[in-house]
């Protein structure tokens, strides 16, 4: 897959970072289809950014997963709250349609280890933070 390259990309969960991945890799030109179980999460897309798809339902239900067309997706997004729906639906995008590209916003460090032992790259957001918090700590040691 090239960046020039339009992608199927499938977003689970349209909270804050949902809603923004959602956003974002619409207005670039890629097509979109976000998985939410409340109809009311989908106001947080923007009518002049996102052209996409809304399907409301429970992604960790095969026949919402099939009425996002997973089989066709390049690219599965596990962005919902509960990071073990994110492991859960990554791992049925991995192994049961054999989905490319599968990412899962995780907030428990510990899980990551479990997520690349799975084959699916984890976003552990705890860490990053506490990466960059280090770091700034780190560079104004001036305590």
């Amino acid at each position: 897959m090239t960046k020039a390259e339009n992608l199927y990309i499938i977003v689970i969960g349209c909270g804050r970072l949902g809603s923004f991945l959602a956003n974002r890799l619409s207005n670039e030109g890629n097509s979109v289809v976000v998985i939410d179980v409340n109809s009311n999460a989908f106001n947080m897309l923007s009518a002049d950014q996102f052209s996409g798809f809304k399907i409301e339902g429970d992604a960790t239900e095969l026949a919402v997963l099939k009425q996002a067309k997973i089989d066709k997706a390049d690219v599965v997004i596990g962005a919902t709250h509960d990071e073990n729906v994110n492991i859960m639906t990554a791992q049925i995008a991995r192994k049961k349609f054999n989905v490319a590209k599968v990412f899962v916003r995780i907030l428990d460090p510990n899980k990551e280890s479990f997520c690349k032992i799975l084959g699916i790259e984890s976003i552990c957001l705890t860490s990053i933070a506490a990466d960059k918090m280090i770091a700034a700590l780190n560079e104004n040691s001036n305590i």
